[in-house]
């Protein structure tokens, strides 16, 4: 553990912090893309299948329970509940998102660390992560006009991995024979495809100005 993997746990914390905010107070989920939440959901149950065989320390457990029942409540609350899922745009959500599924699985059973279940699913959930949010952006440019809970839900989500990346970068440095190429080529991806969003959300902060994407 160190600042910089701190950090970054708490930006993510922090996003879901934001989105159950505007799911639970304002029981709206527009401009949500409930694609990214379900790959989302599908990204922690493949990650952390070692929960009740492999205890690290107290802070994993929790953040792990954390991520799980955060991303399946938040799933639920879009597909159930009975004002929330009035409130979902599916006439823009729709990135087929199986197209993600499918190749980040096989590329997981080709490029892992060791050919086993456990392995694999890793290996598959973190492909899938760096690509989850792409239905969320899509949805985002569609729509154009980005509330302020759900842009900042956004940033959060894309800081959070950034700031995995200069943790990354401080351990290769300060670690000896730390080396994982799966998840920094991974993470590279992932941080790539906020820049766009990045861009537009730090120029609206500046300028004071709603945020708008291009279509």
């Amino acid at each position: 553990m160190n600042i910089f993997r701190l950090a970054g746990d708490m930006t993510h914390l922090m996003s879901i912090v934001v989105l159950l905010l505007k799911i639970h107070t304002i029981k709206s989920c527009a401009g949500i893309s409930l694609k990214t939440q379900e790959l989302y959901a599908l990204v922690f149950a493949t990650r952390y299948l070692d929960l009740f065989t492999v205890f690290l320390s107290l802070y994993n457990t929790v953040m792990k329970l954390i991520f799980l029942g955060s991303s399946f409540s938040i799933v639920w609350y879009m597909r159930n509940h009975k004002v929330v899922r009035q409130t979902y745009d599916k006439d823009h959500d729709t990135f087929r998102h199986y197209f993600l599924v499918i190749p980040c699985f096989f590329l997981a059973l080709l490029v892992n660390y060791k050919l086993t279940v456990r392995e694999v699913l890793w290996a598959f959930s973190v492909y899938l992560e760096a690509v989850a949010i792409l239905p969320q952006l899509v949805l985002l440019q569609r729509t154009r006009n980005v509330d302020n809970l759900t842009g900042n839900y956004v940033f959060l989500l894309g800081a959070y991995r950034g700031l995995y990346l200069v943790n990354w970068v401080y351990r290769y440095l300060m670690e000896e024979h730390y080396l994982r190429w799966i998840s920094w080529i991974a993470g590279i991806v992932q941080t790539a495809l906020y820049l766009d969003f990045f861009y537009y959300y730090l120029k609206s902060w500046r300028n004071s100005e709603k945020l708008q994407l291009p279509a």
